[in-house]
């Protein structure tokens, strides 16, 4: 297989190779210069995280709280920090 660089700079990868790495249109990919030639690499995709993701990351050992429980905290600390100026 054969490509051929632009006048703008830009080279057309073959479709057998796009296929073969399931490159789509718009994917981005890292250029690396080798001494022997260049190499192209996809940018590896960041996982967003769900919610579900974070859920009971951090151990808590104590007794379960109510929701009523979390809401009265959240409110006195909240007038703790306005109390101080800090809202």
């Amino acid at each position: 297989m054969e490509t051929r660089v632009s006048t703008k700079g830009q080279v057309v990868l073959p479709k057998a190779i796009r296929d073969k790495h399931a490159w789509k249109d718009g994917t981005r990919l890292i250029v690396e210069d080798r001494p022997d030639g260049v190499l192209l690499k996809p940018v590896a995709e960041k996982k967003k995280l769900t919610i579900d993701d974070w859920a009971g990351i951090i151990e808590y050992k104590g007794p379960s709280r109510t929701i009523e429980e979390m809401n009265a905290a959240i409110v006195k600390e909240a007038r703790r920090r306005h109390a101080r100026g800090r809202y």
